[in-house]
């Protein structure tokens, strides 16, 4: 298991846009990968369930990658989330 926490710099969080543009990057890896803000955890490919955490700009999350491949997987999640503009 591996987690990754990261702050959102996106002052509007994770809107529709970005929520898609990840649900897509995670949807492609191999791991399990979950998605925690506060006390809420969900599945990061189900973009309701992003949304539905209602994550707004400063917020803290955490990512949780379980698999065979989860030490890449971490890796193109960081840069996923980097290229989108959310950290």
């Amino acid at each position: 298991m591996k987690q990754l926490e990261f702050t959102i710099v996106d002052p509007l969080g994770i809107h529709a846009r970005p929520a898609g543009q990840l649900c897509k990057a995670v949807g492609t890896m191999g791991s399990a990968v979950k998605l925690a803000a506060g006390e809420k955890e969900v599945d990061a490919r189900r973009i309701m369930s992003v949304m539905g955490l209602g994550i707004k700009g400063g917020a803290t999350v955490r990512f949780t990658l379980e698999g065979e491949s989860e030490e890449a997987d971490a890796e193109k999640l960081a840069a996923t989330l980097q290229e989108i503009g959310l950290v």
